[in-house]
């Protein structure tokens, strides 16, 4: 107990001196890290897509100093800032892609863009926050090339791609990183990323240890029934009718064969696809949907009974159906060590009143790839005006982040960065769970 009072008191120590020595570094980037911002949500875009993106980061890590690759996982782009001694590698993360959402703010620098997404023409929004990782770490990797005496080691920024994955047919996100060698050369020794989160007031930060975000898979199902005259039902099988009965099945699953007080779960149905006239009952129908979990074997169970359910109650009523079910992210894995590791960090930059520890959620993240690798620490970041009565989620039209809260993330982000690196300790990977 008495060696963990005098690490925290060291860790506590050195930030607060790291922060005085950069405290005028960090007022002049304030201003640059908000118009960064700005300039890429009002030039969002999507996923595999962010060429202009990736344009605008390489050159402004050129420009400090920073050896720059490009091209990774398509327009991924990664900068090595090797300090003044040897030591570890610490990685930080940012994602760059913006979604399929016309934006409804009334800002100045609101998004006027469409693009063309799966065959449609869509508008095209930073509707969660992904505007602001990018200039938050564009700021971190422009106070940290001031500052090289201080690190001990080599940061590598990764910025990142297709977070909110790829278009049909293509790889895309954390996973082809990592397949292109991101974690390597030099070997990262621990990862950290942020999310800005319009729900938590500006100034704070939220986390947890251990599991933070869900596993998420996508599932298919496909029913085939009989098609008739949409006056004569009985002459047909009806897979609109079936689907209603599955979609209303699968609840069942969440609510009565789930252990919830273990872990959350979530079955939702986002996509129904079925029929050509309204009095004709068709032929076929497809359930499309996600699956949310924070405990690989309640995934596992959950897996397994859909298939069973869907199935039985389709032949129930005549029909036939399939269910197919592929991967999406892994659990967003908060290494206990890591955490308990930075927990000061965070504290002495944010104040210990303002660093929260937070409930799992069901969203997703594909920074959970990097913490399958290595020990990775990912927290929330507060992006809402503080007083505000009404904030808007993520994935809106209507979302929106307030920018005085953009500085802590480049302050914390710094302080995590240089205390992991100028510390002895090095996390264990031994317990990260396994899907």
């Amino acid at each position: 107990m008495k060696k963990l009072g005098l690490f925290t008191l060291l860790c506590c120590g050195m930030t607060v001196f790291a922060q005085k020595s950069m405290e005028k570094d960090f007022s002049a980037i304030e201003d640059k890290v908000i118009e960064w911002r700005r300039y890429f949500h009002e030039h969002p875009e999507l996923s595999n897509r962010e060429f202009k993106t990736a344009e605008k980061i390489a050159d402004h890590l050129k420009s400090l100093g920073i050896e720059v690759q490009t091209g990774v996982a398509h327009t991924g782009v990664v900068g090595v800032l090797k300090g003044n001694k040897p030591g570890k590698v610490v990685a930080l993360r940012a994602d760059m892609d913006a979604l399929p959402v016309t934006e409804r703010n009334d800002l100045p620098f609101k998004s006027n863009v469409t693009s063309e997404y799966l065959g449609s023409e869509v508008g095209v929004m930073h509707a969660c926050g992904h505007d602001t990782h990018i200039a938050i770490l564009m700021g971190v990797a422009e106070v940290l090339s001031k500052n090289k005496d201080k690190i001990k080691g080599a940061v590598k920024f990764i910025f990142q791609p297709a977070e909110e994955g790829a278009p049909p047919g293509e790889e895309g996100g954390a996973a082809l990183m990592i397949k292109e060698g991101v974690l390597q050369n030099p070997d990262v020794d621990a990862i950290f990323g942020l999310h800005i989160n319009s729900q938590t007031p500006v100034g704070m930060i939220r986390y947890k240890s251990g599991g933070t975000m869900a596993a998420a898979q996508r599932f298919v199902i496909n029913v085939k029934g009989k098609q008739s005259h949409g006056s004569q039902p009985w002459s047909g099988v009806d897979p609109i009718l079936i689907s209603a009965k599955i979609i209303d099945g699968l609840q069942t699953i969440i609510s009565r064969e789930m252990n919830l007080t273990n872990e959350a779960a979530v079955i939702t149905v986002g996509k129904i696809t079925s029929g050509v006239r309204n009095n004709i009952i068709p032929e076929s129908a497809e359930i499309v949907g996600t699956i949310r979990t924070l405990d690989y074997d309640m995934q596992k169970q959950l897996n397994r009974r859909m298939k069973e359910m869907v199935t039985s109650i389709a032949e129930a009523y005549r029909g036939e159906a399939t269910t197919e079910i592929a991967s999406g992210t892994a659990i967003t894995y908060n290494n206990p060590e890591l955490v308990s590791q930075m927990i000061p960090t965070m504290e002495a930059v944010a104040g210990k009143e303002n660093v929260v520890v937070a409930k799992a959620v069901t969203g997703a993240e594909d920074f959970s790839f990097y913490q399958e690798k290595v020990p990775g620490f990912f927290f929330f970041l507060g992006g809402m005006t503080p007083g505000t009565t009404e904030s808007f989620p993520h994935h809106t039209p209507d979302f929106r982040i307030d920018d005085s809260g953009l500085l802590l993330g480049v302050k914390t982000l710094t302080a995590m960065s240089l205390d992991y690196l100028n510390s002895d300790k090095t996390p264990r990977l031994e317990n990260q769970p396994k899907g």
